[in-house]
């Protein structure tokens, strides 16, 4: 397999040079192509923001949806033809803000889904306004004398809902990043991979540096399959943890509890369509 099987050949991209994105997009290429995964079995789907464009910039099946909408079509899409790599992926805010209350019940039903979210911990495509992982005391324009909220902590919460996977990683380590990633991919059920990295343009503070500085690794002393150690952690406070936090391999996940897999594995966009059935759900509501 070639290196570059998933580079779609844009080169006039919307993000700024030196914007973390690009680390991410080079990160998620290697991953794909170092799991032999072939375009034509990947669908990315993401929302609305600067990060949610990187569907464009690559060679897969794509859907691009609205804002903060893109785990429940990434869901329906597992769901319907298990077979296929599923990523869901976009912004802090497009995941964590817009599509909170989708996040939480995306942990809850267990997908087998990669969820990466590039967190810079500011909106970049609306110019600079606050995300929900934006420090306190942080100034913008629109937040002129700095944030006032705690800012959400996706991990912490995705622990506590008993997520499958959480992980954190940072876009300025390409080797580790990408070893993170394709264990988020292999993982069977919803795998969250959080990925700090710098918005060059409007967030001054949290910058390549001041993340070398702020973060660190877990070590082999860390038990991922301890929910409470990774509660704790999660909302360890100063330097932040890199690496895969938790781990729980024993939950079913949503599309093998779904009765239509019951009898037959499968897909169902490969079922011949029983009009007679059919016929007969839509006369019983009417």
């Amino acid at each position: 397999m070639e290196t570059n099987i998933f580079d779609s050949g844009v080169r006039d991209m919307a993000w700024c040079p030196g914007c973390g994105n690009f680390g991410i997009r080079n990160a998620i290429m290697k991953a794909l192509t170092e799991l032999g995964i072939e375009p034509r079995n990947l669908v990315m789907v993401s929302g609305i923001g600067q990060a949610a464009k990187m569907p464009h910039y690559l060679r897969c099946n794509t859907f691009n949806g609205l804002h903060g909408r893109a785990l429940p079509p990434a869901t329906g899409i597992k769901a319907s033809n298990p077979g296929l790599t599923v990523i869901a992926e976009s912004g802090d805010g497009d995941m964590y803000g817009e599509g909170g209350n989708h996040f939480m019940s995306t942990i809850r039903r267990n997908p087998d889904i990669t969820n990466i979210v590039h967190d810079n911990m500011v909106y970049g495509l609306t110019k600079g306004q606050a995300s929900p992982t934006s420090p306190r005391g942080f100034v913008t324009p629109v937040q002129v004398n700095g944030v006032i909220l705690e800012p959400f902590n996706p991990l912490a919460v995705a622990v506590a809902l008993d997520a499958s996977f959480v992980a954190r990683a940072f876009s300025g380590d390409m080797d580790k990043t990408v070893d993170i990633l394709k264990k988020a991919i292999t993982h069977k059920g919803y795998a969250l991979v959080d990925i700090l990295h710098p918005c060059v343009s409007f967030n001054k503070i949290n910058t390549f540096a001041w993340f070398r500085e702020h973060t660190y690794y877990l070590d082999d002393s860390h038990d991922f399959h301890d929910r409470n150690a990774a509660f704790t952690r999660a909302t360890e406070k100063g330097r932040l943890p890199l690496g895969i936090l938790y781990e729980n391999p024993d939950k079913p996940t949503f599309e093998e509890s779904l009765a239509v897999y019951q009898d037959s594995a499968s897909p169902i966009i490969k079922r011949e369509l029983n009009m007679e059935k059919l016929s007969e759900l839509i006369d019983s509501k009417q």
